[in-house]
């Protein structure tokens, strides 16, 4: 019986290829690659070899001009060659000169960007207003559009110019609230699509993960010195769930990296309270998708919005509040992301709010319908159940 076995899975596997010998012409090699306006060089050697020289003589040889090229980085490593000698492999890269290009981002100038908050000099307000910052479908990891890099400087840019806005807003109302609503899809993952979406996605799930919880921090270190009371909520996105199998969801409805990242923001807050003591996190209960905040006698529900088809809002609404043990029975403003786009409505009093998505386009909804995202977030007053001061900042 083990001879039939052995011959039903028998694979025509290739022949075993001998090592070759050592060919310092083959095995220490240049390679250039230019895409646009950079150029990238790698040269490979004996480590006497191996320098910048080197690498624009071979810029030369494939008959681009070293004077039209700039140096912007350089990445080397080093191993030990068969005849004892270390060998140095180096890739330098190289922006056109004049043009606006240059490397891709690494993460760590990726973070430093999100330092770049300015510095407002306000003292902390009270008041019976509260200050709304909406934003969500950041999507950080993923390709589209301009990008992780784009999509990240657009983020802490409308996070500052919302800490500005604040003091405009401050001439009309008493303003002692900021609450930011985190709407979910913070990053892009790799369980969307059933996992279609990982050849997109340039950046590790950690990293995605890094950059959500350091801007979720830029905000609270941006807001708290402003006023006498600071929230932030955050809900799960589709994209932010943190388990799928074959597709589905498995874990609870609460599993998700979009609400832990706010999470780590708390418990980093918690070991300073005398500097963020008013400070207050709000994400959904075990196995819950929505959390409601009260915000200056506006009772503000949140979710992500993928519980509802396009356009049925509030018949999701109607449907949770008639639940009298929801919160959503008592909700004045529900905000939402999800549609990647500014949708305002109201029913009565009650107000349905929905940002812009934070990234700047999906390319697949681009090649299916032809338009792309007029990213941004949105700021809004509201007191007492109404909200009827809001702007889009871009």
């Amino acid at each position: 019986m083990s001879d039939l076995r052995d011959e039903l899975l028998a694979k025509p596997v290739g022949p075993a290829v001998p090592a070759r010998q050592t060919d310092p012409d083959r095995d220490f090699t240049r390679q250039i690659e230019v895409s646009g306006e950079v150029a990238e060089v790698t040269v490979r050697g004996a480590a006497n070899e191996v320098d910048e020289d080197a690498a624009t003589a071979f810029l030369r040889t494939q008959g681009l001009d070293p004077v039209d090229w700039t140096a912007t980085g350089f990445r080397s490593s080093e191993w030990t060659m068969a005849n004892g000698e270390t060998g140095v492999s180096t890739r330098f890269t190289y922006a056109r000169r004049g043009s606006s290009s240059a490397a891709p981002l690494d993460l760590g100038e990726l973070l430093a960007a999100v330092d770049s908050r300015p510095i407002v000099n306000f003292e902390r307000a009270s008041g019976d207003h509260t200050f709304l910052v909406l934003l969500g479908d950041m999507q950080f990891g993923k390709i589209d559009g301009d990008g992780v890099e784009g999509t990240l400087r657009r983020t802490v840019e409308c996070l500052n110019k919302a800490a500005e806005l604040l003091g405009q807003y401050r001439r009309r109302f008493d303003i002692g609230h900021v609450h930011v609503a985190w709407l979910g899809d913070h990053i892009e993952g790799f369980v969307s699509q059933a996992g279609a979406n990982v050849w997109r996605t340039p950046l590790t799930l950690s990293e995605q993960i890094r950059l959500t919880r350091r801007v979720m921090l830029h905000a609270l270190l941006l807001f708290a010195p402003l006023v006498e009371r600071v929230t932030m909520a955050a809900v799960p996105g589709n994209h932010g769930e943190a388990v799928r199998f074959n597709g589905k969801g498995v874990t609870r409805y609460d599993d998700s990296h979009d609400t832990e990242s706010l999470i780590a923001v708390k418990d980093a807050a918690d070991l300073h309270p005398e500097r963020f003591g008013h400070a207050e996190f709000f994400v959904p209960d075990t196995d819950e998708l929505t959390v409601v905040v009260d915000c200056s006698g506006t009772v503000v529900a949140h979710a992500h919005g993928h519980q509802w088809r396009p356009g049925k809002h509030f018949d999701w609404w109607r449907g949770q509040a008639f639940n009298r043990a929801s919160a959503m029975h008592q909700a004045d403003l529900l905000v939402a992301g999800h549609l990647h786009h500014e949708f305002i409505d109201t029913d009565g009093f009650r107000t349905f709010v929905q940002p812009p998505a934070m990234e700047s386009e999906s390319t697949w909804w681009r090649h299916a319908k032809g338009t792309t995202g007029a990213p941004g977030l949105i700021v809004a007053v509201t007191s007492a159940g109404e909200t009827n001061t809001k702007e889009v900042v871009r």
